[in-house]
Formats: C-alpha cells, sequence, structure tokens
C-alpha cells in the first residue's frame, strides 16, 4: 500500500543522518511497530511517510502513486492520521471539539471558520462511543487522565475515517495499565476497520504483545523486519546496545 524507496533524511547539511536509504513496503491493513531505542530513527521514519519531515532523497508513494506535493500529498494526508505522544489536544476545549479538529481536513479556510455540520458531529459522538469516551464529550480535555486523553487523540483519529493510523509513541507518557489498554484499543479498531497503521515504541513488551509485525532501527536504519515470532534475542541485543538484558 505505502512504498518507501531509499529514503533518507540528513540534517546540517549531511553532518548528521537522521535516517539511512530506507526501501520498505507498509501493507494494507497491516499493525506496523516501528521499535528501537530513542533516537534509532523511529520517529524519522514515521513522519517521512507522510512527509511531516521532508526526505533528503528517495520517493513516498501509495498504490504506486508518487506522493509529492498538491492534490495528492493534500489526499495522502487526508487519508493519513496522527496520533502523538503528548496527545496535541488542546486542553481548554471541550472532548467533543478536540475530536471534531480531526474532520478539518475536508474544510476548506472559510468554511472552517463555521461550525461543523451535524453529520460530522454525529460522527465525532460515535467515535467517542468506540473509544469509551461518550460520556466525556463535553468535559474539557484537561479534566482527563493520561489514558483519557489518549483514547481522545485515537478517536480523533478515527473521525478522520482515515486508511493509515500513524503513531508516535502513543504510550510513552502512560503507566504500563493504561498503555496496554490504549495499545488493545488501537489494535482492535484498526483490525475492525482494515485500517493499516504503522506505531513507533520504545517498549520491547508491548512490541510483543500488539504488533503483527515489528521493523526494529539502530542508529538510523533498519536491522530487522519480520514478525514477533522470528525477533531473536541476537537482534534485541543490536535493537538496545546500551542494555545487559531487556
Amino acid at each position: 500500500m505505502i512504498q518507501l524507496q531509499q529514503l533518507s533524511v540528513v540534517y546540517n547539511r549531511g553532518a548528521l543522518t537522521a535516517l539511512q536509504p530506507t526501501t520498505i513496503d507498509f501493507r494494507r491493513g497491516e499493525f506496523t511497530v516501528l521499535l528501537g531505542a530513542s533516537g534509532a530513527g523511529k520517529t524519522t521514519l514515521l513522519r517521512s511517510i507522510n512527509l511531516l519531515t521532508r526526505p533528503s532523497s528517495g520517493s513516498v508513494s501509495v498504490a504506486g502513486e508518487l506522493i509529492e506535493r498538491g492534490r495528492t500529498l493534500r489526499e495522502h494526508r487526508r487519508n493519513t492520521a496522527m496520533i502523538f505522544q503528548q496527545h496535541q489536544l488542546i486542553e481548554r476545549l471541550s472532548v467533543l471539539r478536540n475530536v471534531l479538529a480531526g474532520r478539518l481536513g475536508y474544510y476548506s479556510a472559510l468554511r472552517s471558520l463555521f461550525p461543523m455540520s451535524q453529520k460530522d458531529r454525529a460522527l465525532a459522538l460515535h467515535c467517542l462511543e468506540r473509544v469509551g469516551l461518550l460520556d466525556k464529550a463535553l468535559a474539557r480535555v484537561d479534566c482527563l487522565s493520561g489514558g483519557q486523553q489518549q483514547r481522545v487523540g485515537i478517536a480523533r483519529a478515527l473521525v478522520q475515517q482515515p486508511k493509515v493510523i500513524l503513531a508516535d509513541e502513543p504510550v510513552a507518557s502512560l503507566d504500563p495499565a493504561s498503555a496496554r489498554q490504549v495499545m488493545a484499543l488501537l489494535q482492535t479498531i484498526c483490525r475492525e476497520d482494515g485500517i493499516t497503521a504503522v506505531v513507533s515504541l520504545h517498549q520491547l513488551e508491548i512490541a510483543r504483545a500488539y504488533a503483527q509485525r515489528i521493523v526494529a532501527l539502530a542508529e538510523g536504519r533498519v536491522i530487522f523486519d519480520g514478525s514477533v515470532d522470528e525477533l531473536s534475542e541476537d537482534v534485541v541485543r543490536a535493537i538496545y546496545p546500551q542494555q545487559q538484558s531487556v
């Protein structure tokens, strides 16, 4: 579905390589975890998929169509929702209004100044029901727990009606119980809706519990691409070289 061809990202005029030339396909409906230690290149690779991070070389294609600028990029981003580590919610606004922000890509700049349609409001409420927060629709976001705020982030992604969800360390700031609840919810929704998911994580056990496919990175390059069962202890030691045991 999504093809990255020799994609690389360098900064400071080539002094820092965040992502080595990478060729990889992300298959439709698959739940992929990008696994690696901090600084391994996970976020760079993730954000390159929808060109929030501009590649220095290489290309991104969807179903064989090259994604560059203009129409193809707008359509690609409309079809690709993001979930962030720090939620990226507007805390003074209600849960419902935060979720409705996921519909802005379907409105012109002028139309976005006016209230959302009843159809979009109904869709947003349905998405909140799916993440178990319908009763919090009118509450301010800053009144919610961290786990609940991340579920708002999932609802905001869902209301976009995406084909792809990119999640950048979505459980890094959560306690273990909340992290597993959020990952289970995200996995279930993506499976039910046939959404392709690419999730960056640094927690090995969570990756093992929820991934269909693991793409491991170290020092800006892919060092493993396979199923959970294929992830050997030698690969784990290469992912986390500073740890004696993981």
